[in-house]
């Protein structure tokens, strides 16, 4: 499942975002600050960020900054976003390494006419990167490997488990509601 950190001190903006990212089947894990985004970037290991401009602490030019700086992260695609009142800079948002930036409030369509290229991108650099690795350690591509396999759906139903749980949990609610 593809996986977006959404860095916004915004409560609505939050909230809109992730329910527009998340009926796009997208998982999405939110943070209100640049240097809560910084630190849970690792672990959450996004494909895409979100990030408003103005955070407070880290900006969103900084969480760009620090994510293009770093090669472990070099699938990842930064997006700034910037209140509709608010000046935004687009000389720093590119010379920061910005792929993209929204204006706020969001708007479904242009959310995702921004998003879904650069996801694609990253999904795209993300497998060339692990094909260069298992090929730095001598590991021959076999498609067809019952552990490559095995692997593959470990880490898809890992990544799809919260969303079926909450959707059977819901199915069940629903039911016993009737």
């Amino acid at each position: 499942m593809t996986r977006i950190l959404l860095a916004d001190d915004s409560p609505h903006a939050q909230r809109m975002g992730e329910r527009i990212l998340q009926e796009e089947g997208y998982e999405v894990v939110s943070v209100t600050d640049g240097e809560t985004a910084l630190i849970r970037l690792a672990d959450v290991d996004p494909d895409l960020i979100l990030a408003d401009a103005f955070l407070p602490g880290r900006s969103g030019f900084d969480i760009c900054r620090e994510v293009k700086r770093n090669t472990r992260f070099k699938h990842v695609r930064v997006v700034l976003t910037a209140g509709v009142l608010e000046p935004f800079d687009e000389q720093k948002a590119a010379e920061a390494g910005s792929d993209g930036w929204i204006k706020k409030p969001f708007e479904a369509s242009i959310v995702l006419d921004t998003i879904k290229p650069l996801l694609e991108a990253s999904k795209l650099d993300r497998e060339a990167e692990l094909r260069r690795a298992a090929q730095a350690q001598g590991i021959e591509e076999d498609p067809l490997d019952p552990e490559r396999i095995r692997a593959a759906v470990t880490v898809a139903l890992d990544r799809a488990l919260p969303s079926l749980v909450e959707e059977i949990s819901s199915r069940i609610l629903n039911q016993l509601k009737k």
